[in-house]
Formats: structure tokens, sequence, C-alpha cells
């Protein structure tokens, strides 16, 4: 029987600077490079919601490529996360240091099943609060909150709809300006 050594933090750390990749379970994982829709998406979302903290002075909103270590076997980059000014001690210089307050992740066809099973499993095991999957071919945003260790959906929104966050209070945004 062969046995798998599982690769660590210090393993991902030595992968070329010029590719992205995930650790998951030991296992790394490539991630390619996000199409047109996905970036958009990002971008918008991104800036609104880094907009938005920084206005309020809530905490911090990160974007990918950025390394949350949760443990030395899983090291993922989220789309977009936002950490609290509470739990602003996870930052690190080099990455974050545990689970964030929310994280979207926006789907790609490479990386959809992963984003809903590996990475919503994950995200729920360390305490992730509340967890966006934004779905650009269907123009679709699930809203789901940790509850009894389990991320369960909460809210489904598309067209004119408007999200609101619980972990990120006051922020709104409108389902059309994620999908320009």
């Amino acid at each position: 029987m062969v046995t798998q050594t599982k690769l660590t933090y210090r393993d991902y750390a030595k992968t070329p600077d010029d590719e992205r990749y995930e650790l998951i379970d030991g296992v790394l994982l490539m991630v390619p490079a996000p199409n047109i829709a996905h970036q958009e998406s990002h971008a918008s979302l991104g800036s609104q919601m880094w907009s938005f903290v920084r206005q309020c002075d809530l905490g911090r909103v990160f974007l990918a490529p950025t390394d949350v270590v949760l443990t030395d076997t899983d090291t993922v980059q989220p789309d977009v996360l936002f950490i609290s000014k509470e739990r602003e001690h996870i930052i690190a210089e080099a990455n974050i240091q545990g689970a964030p307050d929310l994280i979207v992740e926006i789907l790609s066809p490479s990386t959809s099943s992963r984003d809903w099973r590996e990475k919503r499993d994950l995200y729920a095991h360390h305490g992730v609060n509340e967890y966006w999957v934004a779905d650009t071919a269907n123009r679709v945003v699930f809203q789901m909150l940790l509850k009894d260790g389990i991320l369960e959906i909460i809210n489904t929104y598309a067209g004119g709809d408007t999200i609101t966050s619980p972990t990120l209070k006051g922020f709104e945004i409108s389902v059309n300006d994620i999908f320009i």
C-alpha cells in the first residue's frame, strides 16, 4: 500500500509566484486564471465591499490572491474576504492566520464543485460565519450562514435583488452590480 504524504504550508510557500495554488487537506491544487465574467464580478463586489468597510471603519477586506491559512495542511485563496475589526489579530504580514468573518467565492467552471463542497465544509469547520457563492453563469448569489457547524443557505439572490449581510451590517449590494 502506497501512502501519500500530505503537503504543508511550508511546501505550499515554495510554489511559483506566477501560478496560483490552494492546499486542501494536504493536496496541492492549481487554480487556473479566472474568466472575464469572474474578474468583472470580483472587481465590482470587492471594490464596493472594500469601500464600505473602509468608510465605516469595520475591519479589512482582501481580494484574491490572499493566502488564508486555516491549518498547516489547508491554505485557500478566497475571491473576497472580510475580517472584522475585532478579529484583525489574525492578519499577519504574509497571510491571514485563521478564518475570516465572511468569504465570497465566485464560481469558475473548473473550481465550482470545490467551492460548493470541500471549501464550504472547510469554511464551516473553521468557523467562517458567512459564505457567499456567486454564480456568474446564472447571475445568482447564494448566501449561507454558519449554524450548528454547517454553512446553510439562507437566501438566494437574483435579478434586481439587493443582498444584505448579517455579518457586515449595513452593507448592501444589488445583484445587478455584481454581474455587470
